[in-house]
């Protein structure tokens, strides 16, 4: 099952998020997940919705908005999707994306974008399947301070 995320899934929700970084290299800190998380659903900055496996939160999806002013509306970024290892390869990914879609289409948005590194074997074919389009006309540029 997948729904919207509230704020008394924060405890769950933020040992997920603490993996996903994880997964992502960085250094576990539930304290700070749990305060990241909190933060986002309390001011409404992102849009998360969780996949649940018999009251256990086993997945989640985090969009953030955005504006793309040539179409003149919202556009999503899909900034962070993950399943706990346990429970991958059981399609709680394409259902989190599901959810994603069906947010966007109700906010009638023009889309969703993402990205994801060139050796996630895992992402670059589940995007495909998933509807998703590589987008290579353009050069992506980031600045860190």
């Amino acid at each position: 099952m997948t729904r919207k995320a509230v704020i008394q899934d924060v405890r769950q929700l933020s040992e997920l998020f603490d993996q996903y970084r994880i997964f992502y290299h960085k250094e576990s800190d539930i304290l700070a997940a749990e305060k990241f998380i909190t933060e986002r659903i309390e001011n409404k900055d992102s849009e998360i919705f969780v996949a649940e496996h018999q009251g256990e939160l086993v997945g989640f999806v985090q969009l953030y908005p955005l504006f793309s002013s040539t179409r003149m509306k919202r556009y999503w970024l899909l900034n962070d999707l993950y399943v706990n290892e346990n429970h991958r390869g059981n399609g709680y990914s394409k259902k989190l994306i599901e959810e994603a879609k069906k947010m966007a289409i109700s906010t009638d948005a023009c889309g969703i974008l993402l990205e994801t590194g060139k050796t996630n074997d895992i992402g670059n074919k589940l995007y495909p399947s998933c509807g998703f389009e590589i987008y290579d006309e353009v050069n992506f540029y980031e600045w860190n301070q």
